[in-house]
């Protein structure tokens, strides 16, 4: 069944990339490692496509190294260049203002900046990156999606003019593979699928194809094939417990997703080029764009990093 979320906000963005796009000379694009092709907007080349791109490939200390690699090889272009980089890095800002004057040796002078329109899907990482290359905090930073709200513009040293705009989804998921992958990864809220759902989901996933982490994690001496069943067993090892002692799947199923994206179960990739292949989703067509609407973005969404200490 195709899942819906397209607040009236990202409807607005999306107009936004437009108009910005006529403006730009390059496109940072900011996606998860974890899931490169699901965390990418097509509608993105619709109103990019013609410029050439940097795709960071963030948070790779969470991903499969060789995962990682594969999707290096399968993304990159003549036109396109696909680096996996921790936004906190210290070289991070280096690395990106030298390979966008490179990508555009026309500019990236003074008075004649690269003008870069930075675009990416919630909760990747996407205004991390923002603070890293301007060298201050000047976006929002949060651990849930929807934070970034509105565009940000400012010139950076060493030649370039960013412009930060609001992490825009995709209006329709015509594949549950790819909204489950968004979901386990943080960047849709827990409120719009259940997350006992996901988690049965990301145990399937780990089971196929992380079994040894996963056991180790959580100190299995077995594995089921019902992820119902490994949830369960998680519950009772981690006292995730309702009255009667039966399992609160609920709340085992958030410590599982919480886990996951904190990288405690291991570097784990949730997708590789093959899969995409095999799976990919197109979005829904741009006419069937819904009217706008009141934002609907968690008011508690604070502004920081939040950094899970391992339990």
């Amino acid at each position: 069944m195709p899942i819906n979320w397209f607040p009236g906000h990202m409807n607005k963005a999306r107009r936004e990339l437009k108009k910005r796009a006529g403006n730009s000379d390059a496109v940072l694009e900011v996606l998860d490692a974890r899931l490169p092709a699901s965390s990418r907007n097509p509608l993105l080349d619709k109103i990019c496509g013609h410029l050439p791109r940097v795709s960071v490939l963030t948070k790779p200390d969470l991903a499969d190294e060789q995962v990682t690699s594969s999707w290096v090889e399968a993304l990159s272009s003549e036109r396109r260049v696909v680096l996996p980089l921790q936004a906190t890095q210290p070289n991070a800002a280096k690395i990106l203002i030298k390979t966008f004057r490179q990508l555009v040796p026309s500019r990236g002078r003074p008075g004649f900046p690269v003008r870069v329109m930075i675009v990416g899907v919630p909760n990747v990482g996407k205004s991390t990156l923002f603070n890293a290359l301007v060298g201050r905090k000047k976006a929002l930073v949060g651990d849930k999606p929807a934070v970034t709200r509105g565009t940000q513009q400012i010139d950076v040293e060493g030649g370039l003019s960013l412009v930060d705009t609001p992490g825009v989804l995709w209006p329709k998921f015509t594949d549950e593979l790819v909204a489950y992958r968004l979901a386990a990864s943080g960047a849709i809220r827990d409120a719009v699928i259940d997350p006992h759902d996901v988690a049965e989901f990301a145990l399937r996933f780990l089971h196929e194809r992380y079994p040894e982490s996963l056991m180790r994690r959580y100190t299995l001496k077995a594995l089921s094939n019902e992820p119902r069943d490994t949830l369960e067993q998680i519950c009772r090892r981690r006292g995730c417990l309702a009255k009667g002692g039966e399992p609160d799947w609920t709340k085992g199923g958030e410590l599982v997703l919480r886990e996951l994206r904190a990288g405690y179960i291991g570097r784990v990739s949730l997708e590789t080029p093959a899969d995409w292949e095999q799976t990919g989703a197109e979005p829904v067509d741009e006419e069937g764009e819904r009217p706008e609407e009141e934002d609907d973005i968690d008011e508690d969404a604070q502004s920081g990093e939040h950094s899970p200490q391992e339990p």
